[in-house]
């Protein structure tokens, strides 16, 4: 049989190839618009330039953690809370930081800074690092971090009308895993599958004994008919520690000042 000849690429050759490639998608804006890397040390805006080596555990192995901080105005929304909990999930993932707090605080504000994003988000990444293909990290040279700035889509909120939800047919994650926001989020992929192949905006979990756990990437809380709201303990293992949820206790408390409610 012939088989087509596969071209044999310089560094040079291949940017230039990924660069053609997200042009042909991405057309002439880019929703990515800087990322940070700590393997070459520094920020870049060119969308070519964003990858990660393939040696990184991350990609092969799973073995990483991430937080999302939403950009509003030019503004990093609640960073210093997601923050924390990125610290949190690291240390149950047993992975070293590649630097203290202080710092990646600074190097995620300067991220976004170098973009110059007023609307999108910040996402990053803390991995066990890179160095080979073995499952563990115990060969990795140190641990990697990653931000990328995304732009806002231009419909990236739901409806404010409401959504359809339906029950998950995808096992949840277990504890310590479902308060772990590591990068395997193959049962949320195929959740959020399983929901848009039926019509739906999410699909919700249930755990074994019938109580509501919550989305693949959606916190969930009901108020009842008496003003009552009901949401999973965001503390209690069995749902992410959602930011979100902590929020929205906040905000429940000042409506019942102000208003009575809740």
């Amino acid at each position: 049989t012939k088989t087509a000849s596969v071209p044999i690429l310089s560094c040079e050759e291949a940017i230039e190839r990924l660069r053609r490639f997200r042009e042909s998608y991405e057309g002439e804006e880019c929703e990515y618009l800087a990322m940070y890397s700590s393997v070459f040390g520094g920020i870049t805006t060119d969308p070519s330039a964003m990858v990660v080596p393939l040696d990184d555990h991350i990609v092969h192995r799973g073995h990483a953690v991430f937080d999302t901080a939403l950009i509003c105005n030019g503004y990093l929304y609640e960073l210093d809370q997601h923050l924390d909990r990125l610290l949190v999930s690291a240390s149950m993932a047993k992975i070293n930081l590649p630097f203290d707090r202080d710092t990646i605080r600074g190097i995620l504000i300067q991220t976004v800074s170098a973009s110059g994003c007023r609307n999108g988000s910040l996402r990053y990444f803390v991995s066990s690092g890179i160095g080979d293909f073995q499952l563990s990290p115990s060969g990795c040279h140190a641990s990697s971090l990653y931000a990328v700035v995304i732009r806002a889509a231009a419909s990236s909120s739901p409806p404010r009308g409401g959504v359809r939800v339906i029950t998950s047919s995808v096992p949840m994650k277990p504890p310590p895993f479902a308060s772990t926001k590591s990068v395997n989020y193959l049962p949320n992929a195929l959740s959020q599958m399983e929901a848009e192949s039926r019509g739906a905006f999410a699909a919700v979990w249930v755990d074994p004994d019938g109580r509501v756990a919550e989305g693949p990437n959606v916190n969930v809380a009901f108020v009842t008919r008496e003003g009552e709201l009901v949401m999973p303990d965001p503390d209690g293992g069995r749902v992410l520690r959602g930011c979100t949820a902590r929020r929205v206790f906040v905000l429940a408390e000042e409506l019942v000042g102000r208003r009575g409610g809740l």
